[in-house]
């Protein structure tokens, strides 16, 4: 019987698809997993500080333009004086 079961556990092991379950932290998976992982903390690091920026100097362009207009408009309402 514990021969039986030490000859599965072998097998499980040397099988090419199951070999690398036996250590999760050997083998590439593991290293792809982690630069995977790493490039995306990269990007989001980058991105969401960018994005901030943009929002912020889009908002801040709009609100100048905005009340640009409303200074046009109102020497615009108001009769020309000679």
């Amino acid at each position: 019987m514990d021969d039986m079961l030490q000859t599965t556990l072998e097998n499980v092991v040397s099988d090419p698809l199951v070999g690398p379950l036996a250590g999760p932290l050997s083998g590439p998976n593991y290293f792809t997993f982690l630069l995977v992982a790493g490039l995306g903390l990269l990007m989001a690091l980058v991105y969401v500080p960018l994005r901030l920026f943009l929002t912020i100097t889009t908002r801040s362009r709009r609100l100048r333009l905005l009340q640009q207009i409303r200074r046009l408009r109102e020497e615009l309402g108001q009769p020309i004086e000679t």
